[in-house]
């Protein structure tokens, strides 16, 4: 079993940064892909930004050219470096991981919210 922990949420004014993390308890290697997710009240989960093993880089066109994604093998975790946010960004943010022959693994979640 896979344990994803993410930090790094919080409040923060709009126009504001914020940078999550999540960590593996195995090494993030083996992971074929790792990505964010979100949710905010009401509406379902999408996905926000995604990295394979290779480094390459997938954005929702809401947060292209401003959150990015990245991941530290030595250290098993990826971060998700967020700036101008806006109020439609509150949310709470999971840590996803896939993992070839196994199901998807999921973070507790992070909560950002976002005022205006």
């Amino acid at each position: 079993q896979v344990q994803l922990v993410e930090s790094g949420g919080g409040l923060v004014q709009a126009g504001g940064s914020l940078t999550l993390s999540c960590t593996a308890s195995i090494n993030i290697f083996s992971l074929n892909r790792m990505g964010w997710y979100r949710q905010a009240p009401g509406k379902q989960r999408e996905l926000v930004a995604s990295i394979t093993a290779k480094g390459r880089t997938n954005y929702a066109d809401s947060v292209k050219d401003r959150f990015t994604i990245s991941r530290d093998n030595a250290e098993n975790t990826m971060y998700l470096q967020m700036n101008s946010l806006k109020p439609e960004d509150t949310a709470v943010y999971y840590c996803n991981a896939e993992r070839q022959f196994f199901n998807p693994y999921w973070g507790q979640g992070t909560q950002v919210t976002v005022s205006s």
